[in-house]
């Protein structure tokens, strides 16, 4: 997979993100190699205290989409965050032929988690993976220790967890020091985990990466690249994963597309109408 360029301790300045609207949501105008730029000097930042609370890095896709439209409080979620990257191709297509400015790339967690790595290593970066079973969360944090000797693992938690563990989780968290929040418990959960936390949370970013933790540990499979560069991952994911995903893509897709093209701006929003529309969501 093609590489992010690593980003230096001192090489944290970056330009404030830019936003589009594409299907009724935000859509961060960002490369891979602008998040990982974001992530390394909102992490550094956190740790001077200049941001009092963790960043929240959500995700777009088809799925997202869709989830969105029908689920008002979930629809919030989403607007509330400080990054919502383009993980699905149809939301960087669309992007090309209905907005003034187009998204660079997509950038799926499966990859940026890689950058992310690199980074961090670099950055002198702790990260704390916080999802899926407990065999695959640890077969994940095994292959990037493999993968990245350098990186710092500050803690782990498998996700199937109740309620009333919460304040151990976010305590133990808080502890290892970790600067970076990977989160993956599957969509609604995931993001509703980040944004009732994000006050009491110490690192600098809380970034939802659904399967991904799968994906690192091996149970799930990585399309071919050509498959990825046509946009067709979610074909291969379909055909290949767990069957419940042949009725999701099968009903969400339409809806996307519906929404892709009836509820996507021209131009770029700016960030007192992301502020606008969290405001008008949440009091639906």
């Amino acid at each position: 997979m093609p590489e992010a360029r690593v980003i230096s301790r001192q090489d944290d300045a970056v330009d404030p993100p830019v936003h589009l609207q594409i299907g009724g949501l935000p859509a961060t105008v960002m490369s891979r190699q602008d998040a990982v730029a974001h992530m390394v000097s909102d992490c550094l930042a956190a740790r001077s205290r200049r941001y009092p609370s963790p960043k929240l890095v959500f995700a777009s896709n088809g799925q997202v989409l869709s989830l969105a439209a029908r689920d008002p409080s979930f629809r919030a979620m989403v607007w509330q965050a400080d990054y919502v990257q383009a993980d699905g191709a149809p939301i960087v297509a669309a992007s090309k032929l209905l907005t003034r400015i187009s998204l660079p790339e997509r950038v799926p967690t499966t990859d940026l988690i890689h950058d992310a790595s690199r980074a961090a290593a670099d950055a002198g970066l702790g990260f704390y993976l916080l999802g899926a079973t407990d065999d695959v969360n640890a077969a994940a944090a095994e292959r990037l220790g493999a993968l990245y000797p350098e990186l710092r693992i500050a803690g782990r938690q498998h996700g199937y967890f109740d309620g009333q563990d919460e304040d151990r989780i976010c305590a133990e968290i808080n502890r290892s020091g970790a600067d970076v929040v990977w989160v993956g418990m599957g969509q609604v959960r995931e993001q509703a985990f980040c944004i009732r936390n994000r006050e009491r949370l110490r690192a600098g970013w809380l970034i939802t990466c659904g399967g991904c933790f799968n994906f690192l540990s091996g149970a799930y499979r990585r399309a071919p690249d050509w498959m990825q560069r046509f946009g067709l991952e979610w074909l291969h994911r379909m055909v290949t994963g767990p069957r419940y995903l042949i009725w999701r893509y099968l009903t969400t897709n339409p809806h996307a597309l519906y929404l892709i093209l009836t509820r996507t701006k021209r131009d770029l929003i700016s960030r007192d109408m992301k502020i606008v529309e969290r405001s008008r969501e949440i009091e639906v």
